[in-house]
Parts: C-alpha cells; sequence; structure tokens
C-alpha cells in the first residue's frame, strides 16, 4: 500500500471521487451533505492524499487546514472492494501525521450519522477521536455529527 498526494489529472481520481460523493448522497438527505467535490479538494488549504496498490486506487482523503491550529478530515473514502484491508486506517494515520507536522493541535471532523456510518466512526474512535460540538460552519443536525482528537 503506497500513499501519495492526488492528482486530479488523473481519470481514476477522479473516478472515486465521483464514488464518494454518490456514496455520500446515497446515506444522507439532501441538504445534509458537506463532502468536498473537485472545486473544494484542489486548493491550497487542502492536502488530497490516494492510497494505492501498484496501479490499483483503493481510497482517498484529505485535510482542510482550517487555522494554525485546527484540520478537518474530509473526503475519506475506501472503494468497497478494498474494505477491511487497512486502507481507512492508513489513511487515517497518514492524516493525523500530516497534521502534527504542521503544528496542528486539534483534528476535527464532520460525518453522517446511522448505521452506513458505523464503521468509520469505530475507526475514528480507536484512534481517540470523541464526540463534540460542531465547528467550522458546520450547523448540528439529526443527520450529522462531529468528532475530534486533540493532538
Amino acid at each position: 500500500m503506497k500513499l501519495v498526494l492526488g492528482d486530479f489529472a488523473d481519470e481514476r481520481v477522479l473516478d472515486l471521487l465521483r464514488y464518494h460523493l454518490a456514496g455520500m448522497h446515497a446515506n444522507s438527505p439532501a441538504g445534509h451533505v458537506h463532502a468536498l467535490d473537485l472545486s473544494g479538494l484542489d486548493r491550497p488549504d487542502v492536502s488530497f492524499w490516494t492510497v494505492w496498490d501498484g496501479d490499483d486506487l483503493m481510497g482517498c482523503g484529505a485535510i482542510k487546514f482550517l487555522s494554525a491550529d485546527q484540520a478537518e478530515l474530509k473526503s475519506m473514502r475506501t472503494y468497497e472492494h478494498h474494505l477491511r484491508k487497512g486502507v481507512g486506517r492508513a489513511l487515517l494515520i497518514h492524516l493525523i501525521d500530516v497534521a502534527r507536522a504542521k503544528g496542528i493541535k486539534r483534528v476535527s471532523l464532520e460525518t453522517g450519522s446511522g448505521d452506513a456510518f458505523e464503521p468509520a466512526l469505530a475507526l475514528y474512535r480507536t484512534y481517540g477521536f470523541q464526540n463534540g460540538e460542531a465547528f467550522s460552519d458546520y450547523v448540528g443536525s439529526d443527520f450529522n455529527q462531529f468528532l475530534h482528537l486533540d493532538i
């Protein structure tokens, strides 16, 4: 498994982003999806990473720098046929390391609620993320939740 900065000129990366957005829309009601599309990921305040097994794209994830000491995890997605291979874990560890290297003190994330989100929530909690308050421009609802990790 190899982690590299995402290349938005690679059609395989764009296909994974489309897969990610479709999955988010399938599991969250309209108006409650806060996943970033290409325009939200291809920005200087976002570091977007992909995970590969040779030429096979397995997953992606991003970290958005909100301030000098806070960052947000975004667009974590593993292709279904690569689940339970450690892709999400590798991305999470890597993104926390990226945050730590930049001097970030808190990593936060907004995610959905419901059964579809339980595997990701279990992973986040394994690494110390805890439920908390809304942050940035988010507003809490029955369809989302917020997790934070102090590093």
